[in-house]
């Protein structure tokens, strides 16, 4: 067995990319990985990937920024430095959450949007200065780049990767 080399299938339309990824799943081949320039609706069932929790972390990460502004507010506008504005004292934070709500909405979204963002790449494995892992810069323009290791299947492999549609078929040692 020969796990340092993949087939590297390339392909120029996103149906076929979408189809043939299916008769490779249907074949009980293992994809590695699947390069595209844009995403492709369906793949990543296709692939029998898991459904991703990135939401229900985005929610917990609103409601961090809910109670952050909720904290916010009462301590800056009750605690600290309470004022009459307008002939409303700030004596409790309920009475004068109504004056709060676009401060909780903002934050809110402020901290669900950032923190996903570092979520998303402390998950995806994208640090500052990392070189590309992209094996092929054609998947970063017009070309989709289907990845599969090779275990004594060589033949067998390229055959049902011609028949998919494949207009490029590679077999390269993984670094």
């Amino acid at each position: 067995m020969d796990s340092s080399k993949v087939i590297h299938a390339f392909y120029t339309d996103e149906e076929v990319l979408l189809d043939a990824v299916k008769a490779v799943k249907s074949e009980h081949h293992h994809i590695e990985e699947v390069f595209c320039p844009f995403p492709v609706h369906g793949l990543d069932k296709a692939m029998g990937l898991a459904p991703t929790k990135l939401a229900i972390t985005a929610f917990m990460y609103g409601l961090i920024g809910l109670g952050f502004s909720i904290w916010m507010t009462n301590y800056m506008m009750i605690v600290d430095w309470p004022q009459d504005i307008g002939g409303k004292p700030s004596f409790s934070w309920i009475e004068n959450m109504p004056a709060f709500v676009p401060i909780m909405f903002e934050l809110t979204v402020f901290f669900a949007a950032h923190l996903m963002v570092i979520t998303f790449y402390m998950r995806s494995r994208i640090w500052p200065f990392k070189d590309a892992e992209n094996p092929d810069p054609r998947t970063t323009d017009d070309h989709f780049l289907m990845e599969i290791p090779v275990q004594n299947n060589e033949e067998e492999l390229t055959s049902l990767l011609c028949k998919t549609g494949a207009v490029e078929i590679n077999v390269v040692d993984k670094h």
